[in-house]
């Protein structure tokens, strides 16, 4: 993205502002410029990270888009369209869609990355950066479970291979569904070590260990090893039952009440085209008026001298 506003600047430099909050330099156009405000306050501000500690983000650029096309151009075919944010870790820059989703949630998620690239000096699978993302950055909560109930009950459960996959492309369902899977594999991680924390697995991440060698040493497991665990683990987790009581149970109803009233509507269908077909004609000489019941006067108002 740097690179890319370098290459725009000539024609952009006019409607772009650039606004330092601290060690944050953001670039947007004016009428974002108090969402760019709001999030270098959020990402100058120190904060307890997920398996890290307390750690200072440092220097960084934040660039503000506008809309899908302009986070396009700026991710020159890197980035699915439907994308809310992306990072340059070694250029120390994010880039935020103003018109997608929760912009701040957005950051948070972006900062998660830029916070793992600077403290793990290991190359990590894709599954682990997003899905450590996700925990961090606190977006793994009901309707992700839902989501991901909803998978693995209908049968839909890649491996890692095939989320880290699903994580470079395809739909925006699709990728919703991997990144909740992903973050389960993270959590999973977590609660295969004693101590039921990421740390230790980060701690060996940053000391140079490479990422299996650190999984085997903190968790037991070989790379293929931790997979299939997980797969049981995930099928155990989430299952029909569960996935009804956390909201499922609502779009059951939703769909029967439709169904319902669908195979209501088809099953009235003949009776009401008969009515409307053979509806007799009044006699001539009577009029609409005479088929009515007027419910004041004498035939209703019996009194006891009428007995």
């Amino acid at each position: 993205m740097l690179m890319a506003l370098a290459v725009q600047a000539p024609r952009v430099q006019d409607a772009m502002v650039r606004i330092e909050v601290n060690d944050v330099i953001v670039i947007a156009e004016p009428r974002h410029a108090n969402l760019g405000t709001a999030l270098a306050d959020i990402a100058a501000s120190p904060r307890e990270w997920l398996g890290l500690g307390r750690v200072d983000v440092g220097p960084l650029t934040l660039a503000i888009v506008p809309d899908r096309a302009a986070f396009a151009r700026a991710a020159q075919g890197r980035i699915p369209e439907w994308g809310a944010g992306f990072t340059f870790p070694e250029a120390r820059m994010i880039v935020i869609r103003a018109d997608a989703g929760d912009p701040r949630g957005t950051l948070r998620h972006e900062l998660a990355h830029l916070v793992l690239h600077r403290r793990v000096a290991s190359r990590v699978p894709r599954w682990f950066n997003e899905g450590y993302a996700v925990l961090a950055a606190g977006e793994y909560g009901r309707l992700d479970a839902l989501h991901l109930n909803l998978t693995v009950v209908s049968g839909r459960v890649p491996d890692l291979r095939g989320v880290d996959g699903a994580l470079r492309g395809g739909t925006a369902a699709d990728a919703e569904t991997a990144y909740a899977l992903a973050a389960s594999a993270v959590a999973e991680l977590a609660r295969r070590n004693p101590t039921r924390t990421l740390r230790p697995l980060l701690d060996r991440l940053s000391a140079g260990e490479s990422f299996d060698d650190a999984v085997l040493a903190t968790t037991g497991f070989t790379a293929d090893g931790f997979d299939e665990t997980w797969h049981r683990s995930i099928r155990r987790r989430y299952n029909w039952g569960i996935w009804l009581l956390t909201g499922g149970v609502w779009v059951v109803v939703a769909v029967g009440l439709g169904a319902g009233a669908a195979w209501r509507r088809r099953y009235d269908a003949p009776r009401r085209a008969a009515l409307d077909q053979g509806w007799p004609e009044p006699p001539d000489g009577v009029t609409e008026d005479d088929n009515l019941i007027t419910l004041a006067g004498d035939p209703l108002d019996h009194s006891d001298t009428d007995r």
